[in-house]
């Protein structure tokens, strides 16, 4: 099924490009999600007329995903969880947690979609976690796990 993008998504397409994709795919998210449009003729005239604007609203949102990358990059969040005496954790830090975590010390609202560990949080330690803030935009933070108390 033929659509077209009303912005720019990662691994996708960019604003105002035709692309073909499952109709499932189209239906329930891109359509859905208002992130694109069918590919008829007259929603291709509109979408040309609607580029530039669709590219202001694109840029200002990539800016205002850089204050908050740079609001948050490279910065340490620690959290205590239940653990095992060799330092496993009942349950894992989830992305909702971690979410929660940045809005509690930076107050800085995260979806929890955006949040990628690049490895489940299972353990005590440090860990480094990706979040994904625009298609072009990255942070990268820690997420220091403590012991809150072991359980025998």
């Amino acid at each position: 099924m033929k659509v077209i993008l009303l912005e720019n998504l990662k691994r996708i397409g960019s604003i105002g490009e035709i692309i073909d994709v499952k109709r499932g795919f189209a239906r329930n998210f891109l359509i859905a999600n208002k992130k694109a449009l069918y590919a008829s003729k007259e929603n291709i005239k509109e979408v040309e007329k609607m580029k530039l604007e669709l590219s202001k609203k694109d840029n200002e949102k990539k800016q205002f995903a850089k204050k908050i990358a740079e609001k948050i990059n490279r910065k340490e969040f620690s959290i205590k969880k239940l653990s095992t005496e060799n330092n496993e954790l009942y349950g894992s830090v989830k992305p909702t947690e971690i979410s929660k975590l940045i809005l509690e010390n930076s107050k800085l609202e995260i979806k929890p979609s955006m949040i990628q560990p690049l490895k489940e949080i299972k353990s005590l330690g440090k860990f480094k976690v990706k979040i994904s803030l625009h298609s072009e935009v990255d942070a990268e933070i820690a997420i220091n796990v403590g012991s809150a108390e072991t359980i025998q």
